[in-house]
This record gives C-alpha cells, sequence and structure tokens, in this order.
C-alpha cells in the first residue's frame, strides 16, 4: 500500500520470495546474515521424491494468501492487483544450487547429467505454480504474472522447453479455471525472442526487460498484443532529465496500442523513494519530497 498512497499507480503488484515455494514443497530454507537466502539441494531422485505434491504446499504459503485477501480490500477500487510467482525455470535454478548463481551453471549441468530429475523437478515446480497463482486469484487477485527472471540464459530449443513451455502450461491452466483472469508472461533477457511469445504462451500480455528498445517491441511484439515494460532500472538510480527522455521514450513508442508502462526488471536498492524529481517540459527542475498520500508527481 505504501507505494499506492505516495505514488497513485494504477496497479499494486505483491512480491513474496520466490524462495517461499520450494520451502513451502519441503526443502529447508535459512537466511545467511550478509550473503542472502539458502536452500536444501534437489538434484537425485530420492531428492525429488521427497518434495511435498504441490496441493500439499498452501498451509505454509496461507500467510501469502492472507496478505493478498487484506490488500484486495484495502485497495482503491482503481487500482488492479496482480498476483506474483516465480516461473519454474528460476525456481529450478535455486533448487538445484541451493542459492543465486550469477550464470545458472548447476542448472545447466544438471540438465545435461540428468536430464530425467531435471525435467521432474521442472514439472513439479509447474504444478506447484498452478496451485500456487490459482489460490492467490482465489484471495483476491486480478491478474497473474509468473516472472522467469533467468530466461535469458537459456540457449536453443531449452528456452522453449523450460521457460516458454511451462508458462504456457500455467497460463492455459489458470485461464480455464479462471476464465476471467489475464496473464502477464515475463522471460527476461528474450531479446529478439520476444516476437511471437503472446501466441506461444497464451498471455494477454508480455512483460519485456531494457535488453530491447521499446521501438523494436511496437514493431515486433506489440502487433501481437499488450506489452509491459520497459524502462531501465538504472534510470531509477540517476534521475535527471535522462529518467524524464526515457520514460516519455517508452510512452510515445508504445502508445499506439496497449501498453502497461514499468520498469524492464525490479527497483534496485540504489533507488531513494523519499526524493522526487519532475521537470517541465522547458527542462526546469523542481525536487520535492513525495507526499505520503496520493500523487507525489503530477
Amino acid at each position: 500500500m505504501q507505494q499506492i498512497r505516495r505514488y497513485g499507480f494504477d496497479a499494486a503488484i505483491l512480491f513474496a520470495d520466490i524462495l517461499l515455494v520450494p520451502h513451502a514443497l519441503g526443502a529447508d530454507l535459512w537466511i545467511v546474515t550478509g550473503e542472502g537466502s539458502s536452500l536444501s539441494t534437489v538434484t537425485t531422485v530420492a531428492e525429488l521424491a521427497a518434495l511435498k505434491p504441490a496441493d500439499g504446499a498452501n498451509d505454509a504459503l496461507a500467510p501469502v494468501y492472507e496478505t493478498i485477501r487484506i490488500l484486495s480490500r484495502a485497495l482503491p477500487a482503481r487500482n488492479t492487483l496482480i498476483g506474483f510467482a516465480g516461473a519454474p525455470w528460476t525456481i529450478a535454478t535455486y533448487m538445484i544450487a541451493g542459492q543465486g548463481t550469477p550464470d545458472q551453471e548447476p542448472a545447466h549441468a544438471l540438465k545435461v547429467e540428468n536430464r530425467a530429475v531435471f525435467n521432474g523437478l521442472i514439472d513439479w515446480i509447474t504444478q506447484a505454480t498452478i496451485v500456487y497463482l490459482s489460490a492467490e486469484i482465489e484471495a483476491g487477485a486480478e491478474v497473474a504474472k509468473p516472472f522467469d527472471s533467468r530466461a535469458g540464459s537459456l540457449q536453443g530449443e531449452d528456452f522453449m522447453r523450460y521457460s516458454i513451455e511451462p508458462m504456457r502450461c500455467i497460463t492455459a491452466t489458470v485461464k480455464a479455471e479462471y476464465p476471467q483472469i489475464s496473464v502477464i508472461a515475463f522471460p527476461r533477457g528474450a531479446e529478439g525472442r520476444y516476437t511471437g511469445l503472446h501466441a506461444m504462451i497464451g498471455a494477454d500480455c508480455i512483460a519485456m526487460d531494457d535488453g530491447v528498445t521499446a521501438d523494436w517491441a511496437a514493431k515486433n511484439v506489440q502487433t501481437k498484443g499488450c506489452v509491459q515494460g520497459n524502462l531501465a532500472s538504472s534510470n531509477m538510480v540517476s534521475g535527471g532529465a535522462e529518467l524524464v527522455s526515457e520514460t516519455r521514450h517508452i510512452v510515445d513508442a508504445l502508445g499506439a496500442g496497449p501498453h502497461i508502462f514499468n520498469l524492464g526488471h525490479g527497483i534496485t536498492p540504489g533507488c531513494e523513494p523519499g526524493q522526487c524529481a519532475a521537470y517541465d517540459r522547458d527542462g526546469t527542475r523542481h525536487v520535492k519530497r513525495a507526499r505520503r498520500y496520493g500523487r507525489a508527481l503530477s
């Protein structure tokens, strides 16, 4: 609610750590001071078999669903509530390595060395994600958004098999049960492979990172449906005239079709939310402290 009250956005999204899902499936989860989250790994047949079934994870995830119910009641009627889940490939990279890795090499290695276990893990996470997003919808989410933050490291057929196909399965199953729900799919790092993904996934909207330009997206992706994105997160740190210029360019480039303006990924730690800079058309800069309620900037 803080961002809605401060800045007056049109939609809210509840981000819950993606590792809550593997933890609910039975993986051990702990936090290492100064390093972040760590998980017990799943790399063998026995470890895969020891996971809880997808429909047995909801009790552990009940606090997420209760938070969505609270948000659904608290949000103004004009605000859409977006449900969130990590996509299977991204979650699998953490479950195989036990932590985040810069190149997802442990997951790529298991994919080659033990394809049966790897495929089984992807399928397990896919079913758990369907259950997770369905429960979020039951709690009040109006849109479902699977995030595949590590999709860009998949090449060739692996991109289709392990990023796009699981999101297609999730989308088809969710929309069959909840036809009123829109789905936004985000395969980060897809680059030129964003083309055609509306049809391949069956999603109502494709979210894009800042690895592609808004002009390219308008010609190659937006012609098939709604797009979301794609302001670079670094612009939120640097601010200034460049931020305003990039924002206006994206809006102008994608303004002729369905577009949800957003960042190309998440807000980075260097972004200072308490200070807002507004610019007139002539470039005059006005710095103001963000208001607690309502729009901070016109």
